[in-house]
């Protein structure tokens, strides 16, 4: 039987990114990107020339499928030395095309159609549509303002016999929040007592502030089978454009994640995993030294919107600031971050495209300070206009 059009009904469940989407439109209008989540300055020179080597030596064509032997037992003492996990690299890693597509390849590999997934809101917008392309339905708990916190019987109301997953990024994208231990715990007790896993998206752990600590659930008693943890070095390491993840997980669950990664992608580029190795054996002063610059970029930023007269949430982790609109007179996000970009010059992501539709998104927009110095400088000239113009729409 034909159907009217070619493109699959679920795909109609999803819009295109609206993350990316802003990035086009500050291009379009010469406006100060602070939207997509990408560094504008330089990777590691030591990263930049392992590449170029691995290069040199013919590491070029493709790797053992769930990823490079070497860049695996990286990844395995790495998680262990700071993440206190204990993980075989022949069984429990694979090696994946950037965290998205190993959350693709996880969310695609253990849920059915029909399946259900707690997924916290706001929420970073991939987890939304790989949800809908394996059939699954989300089931929303709140991350509830000023320090986003869940509320636990919101949380234990969502659990049911049908739940097979929940989503978990810490530290999170938009709000900044850094999921605390007994959070952690509280979350490992529902799904040990149902036999839910929990797919973790932990790429902001080393981008902590004020004292905040990293906490991963698969190193907590009970966890260790029924978490995926989703990482790559796109973050720690300024490689957004690399594409090299890692999904950590039990070898029964890897069984059927490596599986679809397979088809999906094949396998990650060779030599930036081969130039992957040298990023998992960073020292300790180089993530200090990555905190210790993006706390100096996040006060340059929150001095911006103070100046503004933009209210925010101050993040614990990850380098995006959720900032609150609602008394800068507009209709909602859609106009704000429209007007911001052609008439102020300053590219943000409307905060909508956290939440579902309808959802309390509408007065919040991300601020990026994943930038330069000379950057955040150029849009702290730009939105200070806000603060001179208060007979804006």
């Amino acid at each position: 039987m034909s159907k009217e059009g070619h493109a699959a009904v679920k795909i109609s469940q999803f819009s295109e990114s609206v993350i990316r989407e802003m990035s086009r439109m500050a291009a379009k209008y010469k406006a100060v990107n602070l939207a997509q989540g990408l560094p504008d300055f330089p990777a590691p020179a030591e990263l930049k020339e392992a590449a170029c080597q691995a290069i040199a030596a013919d590491i070029n064509q493709y790797s053992i499928t769930w990823g490079d032997r070497l860049f695996r037992q990286a990844i395995a003492e790495k998680a262990s030395d700071y993440l206190g996990m204990k993980i075989d690299p022949e069984t429990d890693i694979t090696v994946t095309c950037g965290a998205s597509e190993a959350m693709m390849s996880t969310i695609m590999a253990i849920l059915d159609p029909g399946d259900e997934v707690i997924i916290f809101e706001p929420f970073y917008e991939n987890y939304g549509p790989a949800c809908i392309l394996s059939g699954a339905i989300p089931r929303h708990v709140s991350l509830n303002p000023p320090d986003w916190s869940f509320d636990e019987k919101e949380l234990a109301g969502a659990f049911n016999n049908r739940t097979a997953a929940i989503i978990i990024n810490t530290p999170n994208n938009p709000t900044g929040k850094v999921f605390s231990r007994q959070e952690l715990e509280v979350i490992a007790g529902y799904c040990q007592k149902f036999g839910v896993l929990a797919v973790t998206d932990e790429i902001y752990e080393h981008i902590l502030f004020d004292g905040a600590s990293h906490v991963a659930t698969g190193s907590l008693p009970g966890m260790e089978q029924l978490t995926v943890t989703v990482n790559s070095l796109s973050k720690t390491y300024s490689v957004t454009g690399w594409r090299v993840g890692y999904a950590i997980a039990c070898a029964e669950l890897q069984e059927a994640i490596r599986k679809v990664h397979d088809f999906l992608t094949i396998a990650a580029p060779a030599p930036l995993q081969r130039a992957g190795i040298v990023a998992m054996q960073m020292p300790t002063a180089y993530y200090r030294e990555l905190a210790s610059k993006y706390a100096e970029r996040r006060k340059a930023l929150m001095d911006t919107l103070d100046q503004a007269g933009i209210k925010y949430y101050k993040p614990q982790g990850a380098y995006y600031i959720f900032a609150d609109i609602s008394n800068l007179g507009f209709a909602n996000d859609l106009e704000f971050t429209e007007h911001l970009v052609k008439e102020v010059g300053v590219a943000v992501v409307p905060g909508s495209s956290f939440y579902r539709a309808g959802g309390a998104g509408s007065a919040h927009v991300r601020f990026c300070f994943a930038r330069r110095p000379e950057t955040l400088q150029a849009a702290h000239t730009r939105l200070i206009k806000l603060t001179n113009n208060r007979s804006c729409p």
